[in-house]
């Protein structure tokens, strides 16, 4: 079967209506990324809720410890702020172009790296909830899509 009479038969891949589906079972995903990093930032931070420097408070008595959960529940609390505006532009409807540029742009006003939300755009298209294949694979062509875009700024200052 050469590529025509495939095309014919099955299409050139997904239509307008599987983008758009595919975009909002990314934005759902993205949304699920969200939740998790919000509840561990919670934990995090109720872990270092008890008094500096009280014994009993085992290992997260120390200063040190707590400075570090702090800081890390802070990382995953934009994190998580940050992919929920990602679902927000992508289930709006958004281009991958303009979606990766304002996320690049509110990153960077935030002092997160753009570079660090590609990992979770692309584990969100991995754990989309859907049986549709159509929109399973624009989902995944989005995310890899906007993700490139998120990389390549850090590409580009590693081969300087």
């Amino acid at each position: 079967m050469d590529d025509e009479d495939f095309a014919a038969a099955f299409g050139t891949g997904p239509g307008p209506e599987d983008w758009l589906n595919g975009a909002a079972a990314l934005a759902s995903a993205l949304a699920a990324e969200a939740q998790v990093l919000a509840q561990t930032a919670v934990a995090l931070r109720g872990a270092v809720a008890a008094v500096p420097l009280d014994p009993s408070n085992g290992a997260m008595g120390d200063v040190r410890r707590q400075r570090l959960a702090l800081s890390a529940a802070a990382d995953a609390a934009l994190k998580a702020a940050l992919l929920l505006e990602a679902g927000e532009l992508l289930g709006a409807g958004g281009e991958p172009e303009a979606v990766a540029g304002k996320l690049a742009a509110l990153a960077k006003r935030c002092g997160a790296l753009p570079a660090t939300l590609a990992p979770a755009l692309r584990a969100a298209a991995l754990s989309l909830r859907t049986d549709d294949g159509a929109a399973r694979i624009a989902a995944s062509a989005l995310a890899q899509d906007i993700s490139t875009r998120l990389l390549a700024p850090a590409a580009a200052q590693q081969g300087a």
